[in-house]
């Protein structure tokens, strides 16, 4: 029998081998799963309850703020755009929105003033007359109020900063001057009726004066544009047509 030629083809290497040789020349790294941060939750929503059915919605991000829920279909709304930032894109989710939403008897009252985005106010400038809207505010380059008002910008700005920094609705909605309760005319008849006090005869010193009364905290600005929205859904109320 004769040998095959030394230039022949050589056996398969086993399966042993083969490991062998991928564990010696070919570095494996076994690197842990990349793991990947859970999303940020979502602000929640700004929501106050302005008494007798009627919801505040504070707006800030278009279309992420915009209330989807149920419940709030079936109750007059206040929509509050000021110093609302957004493009044309804002503009088509927010008419959509209003499309759907409001209604004769489930108004939106829509605060706006002119640092409201006029690409977002663009595409209502385009319909209104609208049922079942409302537009309260300032001047806005890009819509003109139903209801206008004309208000200081940085009283406004105040005022719409103190919600959020935790004022209750009634401070930015009661105007109602606090009732003096002290005559003053009556106090200064009484102290000139009074004896003059003696000087002391002891050494000892005098007592201390009563402490002063403590001085009240500032109220803070009346929102004049959140104001007549609740005037105007109290008003639609008693004629009966909510």
């Amino acid at each position: 029998m004769k040998t095959p030629p030394a230039h022949g083809l050589s056996p398969r290497p086993s399966a042993s081998f083969s490991f062998l040789f991928l564990l010696i020349f070919l570095p494996v790294s076994f690197a842990a799963p990349t793991a990947h941060a859970a999303p940020a939750a979502p602000a929640a929503p700004f929501t106050r309850d302005l008494g007798e059915g009627l919801v505040y919605h504070r707006i800030t991000t278009l279309p992420t703020d915009l209330p989807f829920a149920e419940a709030t279909c079936k109750q007059p709304c206040v929509l509050d755009l000021r110093f609302l930032r957004g493009d044309a894109a804002a503009g088509t989710a927010l008419d959509a929105w209003l499309k759907f939403r409001a209604t004769s008897r489930t108004p939106v009252l829509l605060l706006i003033n002119g640092e409201t985005a006029a690409p977002v106010l663009a595409p209502l400038a385009a319909r209104l007359p609208s049922t079942g809207l409302v537009v309260i505010g300032t001047a806005s380059p890009g819509l003109t109020p139903d209801l206008a008002l004309k208000l200081a910008p940085a009283e406004e700005r105040r005022a719409y900063d103190a919600l959020a920094a935790g004022a209750t609705v009634e401070s930015v909605l009661n105007d109602n001057p606090e009732k003096i309760r002290d005559d003053e005319a009556l106090l200064a008849k009484e102290h000139r009726g009074r004896p003059t006090p003696a000087y002391p005869l002891s050494d000892d010193p005098p007592d201390d004066p009563p402490s002063a009364t403590p001085t009240k905290p500032v109220a803070p600005p009346i929102d004049s544009a959140l104001q007549r929205a609740v005037h105007l859904h109290r008003a639609l109320k008693a004629l009966k047509k909510l």
